[in-house]
């Protein structure tokens, strides 16, 4: 008898490929590597994006060489996912496992623009792959905002993933304000839940319906008790007479004809923290001389994943193709790969 009630409800694919690979019992890796085709390619960031394309050249039979700003590899998924979500070293893991293939080396704290240059990269490796990610993060453009107590959340997440004793983190206990929609705004509101910040309120210019998290998040949200407040958009940002922050001003918004405008009416909540996370965007180095085309503050792409640079191809959330998905910039640096290879075999070939 069919269950056509099971039928109504989509198949869970992510799941079911999460189980699949948990479970499975590998003799050795379950890769093997091409002949060795004396090919060297650089790839700068060791994100999902870069690791995926690492992967695959070294599938090929390429040589890699991976060079990474921070002391970890995983991008993201090291440095910018709640504690709470991904425990027990797991991201870690997959990097060990993706780098098991062989033929990928890791230079840690190398930042390109400072420890190593894009046209240096050029001159001594066959092909060079770009996942440098978004370093920087959006402001609210509001007075004080460099206040010790207004931080970003993806730079508070990424010291409490790495911290070894919490307790010498500075967590707000009374009421915490998190300024954002998307899941980094739900994730640093419900770590701070968890870590016993009394108050937690989240404040986003526009409605439920316009978040960029999913609904799932914002259940989840609710689930740990954090306050969602949408339609208000951030004035003032207000100090004691020490200098200290006490609470901020937000005005009640609506929109007319697509157009987000102020009703007039303003409130205030009280608050001990606030953090920001309104948006992160692609700070690329300024000291580089060799800068790819920039296209609305990312590096633009053209035909499989190539930029404006011969040889210099790109991928992750640096570029402007896809959603900042994970899947997308792992499916973004696979493409890349075998895009630097039909080059190079290619190229011998004539």
């Amino acid at each position: 008898m069919r269950n056509h009630e099971a039928e109504k409800s989509p198949v869970k694919i992510g799941l079911l490929q999460r189980h699949a690979t948990d479970n499975a019992e590998f003799e050795g890796h379950p890769f093997e590597r091409a002949e060795n085709t004396g090919k060297k390619i650089a790839v700068v960031g060791a994100g999902p994006a870069g690791l995926s394309c690492a992967h695959r050249l070294a599938l090929l039979g390429h040589e890699v060489e991976v060079f990474e700003a921070q002391p970890k590899a995983g991008g993201l998924n090291e440095y910018g996912i709640a504690k709470y979500k991904l425990t027990e070293n797991f991201a870690q893991k997959e990097v060990d496992f993706i780098l098991s293939i062989g033929g990928i080396t890791v230079h840690y704290d190398r930042a390109l623009g400072k420890d190593i240059s894009l046209s240096t990269l050029k001159e001594e490796f066959d092909s060079v792959f770009l996942s440098i990610g978004l370093q920087d993060t959006s402001s609210l453009y509001l007075e004080h905002e460099d206040n010790d107590s207004v931080l970003n959340s993806v730079d508070f997440i990424k010291e409490l993933r790495q911290a070894t004793d919490i307790d010498q983190l500075d967590i707000p206990k009374d009421s915490a304000i998190v300024i954002g929609a998307g899941n980094t705004a739900i994730d640093i509101a419900c770590q701070l839940k968890r870590l016993g910040t009394e108050e937690v309120t989240l404040v986003y210019r526009r409605g439920e319906a316009q978040m960029s998290a999913t609904g799932h998040e914002q259940q989840i949200a609710k689930n740990h008790q954090v306050r969602i407040k949408t339609w208000s958009q951030p004035e003032k940002i207000n100090l004691d007479e020490q200098g200290k922050l006490r609470s901020m001003t937000f005005s009640k918004t609506y929109l007319d004809q697509d157009k987000l405008k102020s009703t007039g009416e303003q409130f205030e909540v009280p608050c001990s923290a606030v953090f920001k996370a309104v948006g992160q965007k692609m700070a690329y180095p300024q000291t580089e001389q060799l800068i790819p085309t920039i296209s609305n503050g990312k590096v633009a792409t053209f035909h499989n994943q190539l930029t404006s640079i011969e040889g210099v191809f790109a991928g992750g959330d640096c570029t402007g193709v896809g959603q900042d998905l994970t899947v997308e910039a792992v499916q973004q640096g696979k493409l890349a790969a075998l895009a630097i290879h039909q080059e190079l075999t290619s190229s011998e070939e004539k």
